[in-house]
């Protein structure tokens, strides 16, 4: 019961880091320095300030020293950290494995924040990702080196196919994301995630464009669906697989 409490907390805590991530990455600024302080009166924060989710309730969402509206991003993110990284736990026990999915879900969680509100995928975080995700796969085992392997090149062979049939609908980024995620998942995993965030985006792209909220020309960030896609499939990828074999078999 205690490390389920602390999973949670340690991912609220990594969640709080993430939301620097998130706002200063795009920017080019440092996510070390200076330390925190609220963006529109500069004002460090102290230590009481930095307290995830608690804080934020504390204050009624709004600076304690300027009184300007907070973004409930801050304490959006940091509750899912928290309960990603608690559901990891569950499904994984403590392992080898479980510390690599915290590292690949960070990830998606920054990627997908960042793509929705600006449109790109930082190579700061793809590329240490193909190369970290490679390296897991030989010193610690969890996959093979050869899953690893055909990871990278598998699913971003596709998407730069997709890329280059398809021009403007996909993005070299959504090319190196897809690397990234076969470098950890193995090819198999890093295909199914992109499949299901496909049809999830498909639905809800089509969903919108019933509805008058986007038309044709309309330009929709697609990495966060596959991000999406992809922790569905840490989640629940066994299931899945097993149901679609069930199909056929």
């Amino acid at each position: 019961m205690f490390t389920v409490i602390y999973i949670f907390i340690f991912g609220l805590i990594v969640g709080s880091f993430l939301n620097v991530v998130i706002f200063r990455l795009p920017e080019g600024k440092s996510i070390v320095k200076p330390p925190s302080h609220c963006p529109h009166c500069k004002t460090k924060l102290k230590t009481f300030d930095l307290i995830p989710v608690l804080s934020y309730l504390a204050v009624g969402g709004k600076c304690r020293y300027c009184d300007t509206k907070i973004s409930f991003q801050y304490p959006f993110v940091e509750l899912l950290t928290g309960f990603f990284f608690l559901f990891t736990y569950l499904k994984l026990g403590i392992s080898v494995e479980l510390f690599i999915m915290f590292l690949l879900i960070s990830a998606l969680i920054v990627i997908s924040f960042i793509d929705y509100k600006y449109m790109i995928i930082p190579n700061y975080i793809t590329y240490p990702g193909i190369v970290i995700g490679f390296l897991s796969s030989i010193v610690l085992d969890y996959i093979s080196i050869y899953d690893s392997l055909l990871g990278i090149f598998i699913p971003s062979l596709l998407l730069l196919l997709v890329a280059f049939i398809f021009k403007g609908g996909m993005g070299m980024g959504d090319v190196k994301l897809a690397a990234m995620l076969g470098a950890f998942l193995g090819f198999e995993f890093a295909l199914a995630g992109i499949f299901v965030g496909s049809f999830l985006g498909s639905i809800i792209g089509l969903t919108m464009m019933a509805l008058g909220m986007l038309d044709r020309k309309s330009r929709i960030p697609f990495g966060p669906f596959i991000c999406i896609g992809t922790v569905i499939i840490i989640f629940f990828g066994d299931v899945l697989f097993d149901w679609y074999l069930s199909l056929f078999f």
